[in-house]
């Protein structure tokens, strides 16, 4: 699950929301920065395909809810959310969200949009229920993949694995079985009804399955 190549559209699409925001410039050095973090060495899931797949579920979503300008700051939180990312750290969100509020503010976008930009990434750390619409919709973006197809949910969690290739096999199967647990007994899952209707049933289903396989004995090579 390799990064895709951005292309023009998607530096276009991040360059037309940095002038929405008011930002100085044409935004494009922070679209060259924001992609080459993307593109680290290490990434297998969270890459430039994960942030392509988001902004697809953004733009699905079309609820009375979403108003113009509240779809604009979930879209630089999606933007941002996995900005910085080292499985070894427990503090990437924070520093995510560190970024963006920087990027922002360097580029004179006000300050009150820029304190909802950096509290949206902080979301993403799935910590609990989000407090208002535009964090319960960056929350369930982020998390869509849970619900998908089980074949698409296998090979996230194969990714997610490769990330974390350097934890041992024990350790990484009692890891993951808590994150997937912790998912798995959220009722709902998914805090806005359009992706709770489409997400919920299958997303219960395939951490249901995930952990039944992470409890299964490792499986030992032949030979």
């Amino acid at each position: 699950m390799s990064g895709a190549p951005p292309g023009p559209s998607l530096r276009a699409r991040f360059e037309r929301l940095w002038r929405r925001l008011g930002a100085a410039g044409d935004g494009a050095a922070e679209f060259a920065a924001l992609d080459a973090a993307y593109r680290e060495p290490g990434r297998v899931y969270h890459t430039t395909e994960h942030l392509a797949d988001c902004l697809a579920r953004l733009d699905e979503f079309r609820e009375p809810e979403a108003e113009h300008d509240m779809r604009d700051l979930v879209e630089a939180a999606i933007w941002f959310h996995d900005s910085v990312y080292d499985p070894r750290r427990s503090d990437n969100e924070s520093r995510s969200a560190e970024w963006a509020a920087r990027a922002f503010v360097e580029a004179g976008v006000a300050g009150n949009l820029v304190e909802r930009i950096r509290l949206l990434v902080l979301f993403t750390r799935h910590l609990g229920p989000a407090p208002d619409p535009a964090g319960r919709l960056v929350c369930d973006i982020d998390l869509s993949i849970l619900g998908r197809e089980p074949a698409e949910f296998e090979r996230f969690e194969q990714a997610i694995r490769a990330e974390y290739a350097w934890v041992p096999e024990p350790e990484y199967r009692t890891g993951r079985a808590r994150v997937l647990r912790g998912f798995q007994e959220r009722k709902p899952l998914y805090q806005t009804a359009p992706f709770r209707l489409r997400y919920e049933d299958a997303a219960h289903r395939n951490l249901a399955a995930a952990l039944a396989r992470l409890a299964e004995p490792p499986q030992t090579p032949v030979g």
